[in-house]
């Protein structure tokens, strides 16, 4: 309990100490680039709170939401058909290989030219781009399924749908959670570069605004915003996953004991 209490004592003291050190640097610092802080918090209650959360906020937030949902959404079942076939994966590997080597932000030509400058290109390369860190994961954990489970439900006569959402799924969900936070993050980083082309609204274009008009305490306001989005999106990430991975923890401590 004591050991407990005392590692969520220090995870808020060291963010807490670099706060007070940036605080402290940057009161005393002469640089046009880096404003105070108390500076940049004033910036930030007035920007933020309330007054550009659904003209900026919302739509960046639905756009992420709304790639992140369709990467999921596709990735998955692909990945568990690629995972059970040994002759699809092979070859349907050089195709995968070849576009996720892509850079993301080298899509973004591709998107506005088919789609426009709307929100269908930025969900698009959202999506897109969060799509392979979970179809990989996915694959991994389906061919990693132990093959005793395998032959264990064939004898029991365990078979098709029922054979994926009783062995297969709940045995790859470990690794396929791994890559849906990975992806999470990557779409948080595509929601940024995709607003800062060709947009009219979102988190990136406000922070492209900002530095072009060289209102430097509302850029930095939208990058802290950014980070605290971040990092809010993954303690709620964390949340699921532990909820959903119980049983696998339990599992995994009555081996180790």
């Amino acid at each position: 309990m004591w050991r407990r209490v005392r590692l969520i004592l220090l995870e808020l003291a060291v963010p807490a100490a670099v706060v007070v050190a940036w605080w402290v640097w940057s009161a005393n610092a002469d640089n046009f680039y880096f404003p105070p802080l108390a500076e940049i918090l004033r910036t930030f209650a007035d920007t933020w709170v309330f007054e550009r959360v659904g003209t900026d906020v919302v739509p960046s937030l639905a756009r992420l939401g709304a790639g992140f949902a369709i990467a999921v959404a596709v990735s998955i079942p692909l990945g568990t058909a690629l995972g059970l076939s040994t002759g699809a994966r092979r070859v349907t590997e050089p195709i995968v290989e070849f576009v996720r080597a892509i850079p993301p932000p080298a899509l973004l030509p591709f998107a506005i030219l088919v789609l426009g400058v709307g929100d269908a290109m930025k969900v698009f390369v959202i999506a897109l781009v969060g799509l392979w860190p979970i179809l990989l994961n996915t694959i991994d954990g389906v061919r990693g399924v132990d093959h005793t489970m395998l032959e264990t439900a064939r004898v029991y006569g365990v078979r098709g749908p029922e054979r994926l959402r009783r062995v297969i799924w709940p045995a790859a969900l470990p690794q396929i959670f791994a890559g849906m936070r990975t992806s999470l993050s990557l779409a948080l980083i595509l929601m940024v570069i995709s607003e800062m082309v060709a947009s009219t609204s979102g988190i990136g274009y406000f922070i492209l605004q900002s530095e072009r008009s060289f209102d430097i305490p509302e850029m930095w306001s939208g990058i802290v915003l950014l980070g605290l989005l971040g990092y809010l999106l993954n303690a709620a990430f964390a949340l699921v996953e532990r909820r959903v991975l119980r049983w696998h923890r339990g599992a995994r401590a009555s081996a180790l004991q």
